[in-house]
Formats: structure tokens, sequence, C-alpha cells
């Protein structure tokens, strides 16, 4: 169990439904018999808020999710600034806090940039991209993926020059393509990638970042394969962009804009 926001939204459900609960059935009949007719402060205030918490429970709950990209990890896809909404119910319907899976919706496929609790510290959130199923081998040379022996085809593009472009002065924006579906992907040459080959067991998944000589993902031990129950949902979008540099506060031509 993680203690987040979402556990925040339970108790605060639990407390004030049963407050209001309780008194409406008990003490507001009393209250009533003896002619007192105002309610508690307390009361008050759950009978206001629960309906709102509830709300806003069910909607981060089973709907979407905001998410703050933290870190370079997913650029070009992603920078740091954005703020992403995550679908919760593409792969499945949980309960929040218990993460029990209550209905079966879709499976992920390779390609999917995932949102998912990181194996060895449940309490950090990740972001990566869906390179790995259960069963597949997978094989990183440089910046080169090999899924079951076939590489993914990179298609190289021009130097980046989005956001922090100043910090990546030589990479070049590729594009990769997972069975037909194509995103961008940084190919830095100055950065040593991490390489290896690896089995995914199964139930998990192996992640990696589109900034792929700069990104901690299932290639290092400290985060590994990241088991199925880990998986919190599917980015989809960006609806807030602030720019990492100096000058203008929000990058307006990427809000609004979907996430491949």
């Amino acid at each position: 169990m993680v203690f987040d926001f979402s556990f925040l939204l339970v108790a605060l459900a639990l407390v004030t439904g049963l407050v209001w609960g309780v008194d409406r059935w008990i003490f507001a009949p009393l209250r009533a018999a003896r002619g007192h007719a105002k309610e508690p402060l307390l009361v008050d205030y759950s009978r206001s808020f629960f309906p709102v918490i509830v709300i806003v429970l069910v909607l981060r709950s089973f709907l979407y999710e905001p998410f703050r990209i933290p870190s370079d990890s997913m650029m070009p896809t992603l920078v740091q600034g954005d703020f992403i909404f995550v679908n919760k119910w593409r792969y499945g319907l949980r309960l929040p806090v218990a993460n029990w899976k209550m209905l079966s919706i879709g499976a992920p496929v390779r390609g999917d940039v995932m949102v998912f609790r990181k194996p060895t510290d449940r309490s950090l959130v990740l972001i990566k991209r869906l390179v790995g199923l259960p069963g597949d081998m997978i094989r990183v040379t440089g910046t080169q993926i090999y899924v079951n022996g076939t590489p993914l085809r990179i298609t190289p593009g021009e130097l980046y020059s989005g956001p922090k472009n100043e910090q990546y002065p030589f990479s070049r924006v590729g594009e990769e393509q997972f069975d037909g579906a194509r995103h961008a992907i940084m190919l830095d040459p100055v950065r040593p990638g991490m390489e290896g080959e690896w089995r995914v067991p199964e139930g998990h998944f192996f992640m990696m970042g589109d900034n792929r000589n700069n990104s901690r993902d299932s290639r290092f031990s400290d985060v590994g394969f990241v088991p199925q129950e880990n998986v919190i949902g599917k980015a989809e979008a960006i609806w807030l962009s602030f720019n990492p540099e100096p000058g203008s506060i929000l990058l307006w031509e990427r809000m609004g804009t979907g996430i491949r």
C-alpha cells in the first residue's frame, strides 16, 4: 500500500461520508426531536465536501489522472515541464490504493507510453515506453533495439532543436517504428548508452525512455522489469507545458497534443 494522494482522497471520503451518514441517521433525528435544527460545523463541512471528494476520487481512479514529467528521459516525446493526462481505464479498472483489478478492458502493446510505479520503490512514479512484453528477448546495442532478434527500424532526422537543446548540441531526433506505429527518439552520439540482453519474465514489462542514452529504465537494476500490477495507465495527451528555459512561461505549441 502506497500512502499517496489517492490514499488521502479515500481516507477523506470515508471520514466525511461516515460523519455525514452517522449524523443523518442518528443525531439529526435526535436534534429535530429536541427542536435543535442547526447541525454542527463538522457535519456541515462533511456534507459539503463528501460529494466533491468522491467525484475527484472517481475521476482520478477510473478515468484520467494528471502527471508531471520530472526528467529528460522521455525527450523528445516529453520534456521536463510537461503535464499530461494518464488514461486509467485503457488497461482495466483497478481499485484505488489496493490496486486490485476489477475489470480487464485492454492490454498494453509495444510502443505504448506508460506510467508505472518503480518496482524497487513503489512510492516513485516513472514514465517510459513499453519495449518488451512477457517472454520477449530484448537486446540493446547503442540506440538500436532488437525485439526477439528483429531490429526496430530507425530513421535518423535533424538536429534536436526543442526545449533544453543547449544540453543536447549533438543529438538528433530519430523516428522509430514499433509494429507499424512510429514515434520520435533522441539519438545522442556523445553519451554512451546501457547495452545488454534481457529476457522479459512472465507478468512483467521491459520499459525504456525515448532519450535512450539518458534514461534510467529496465536496463538498470534499480528499475528492472516492471510487474503488470505496477502499471498506472497509458499517457495520452499533454494538457499543460511549462518552458524549462528562460523566456516565455508556457510552451503553447505542445499543449493539447497527443502522445505517440
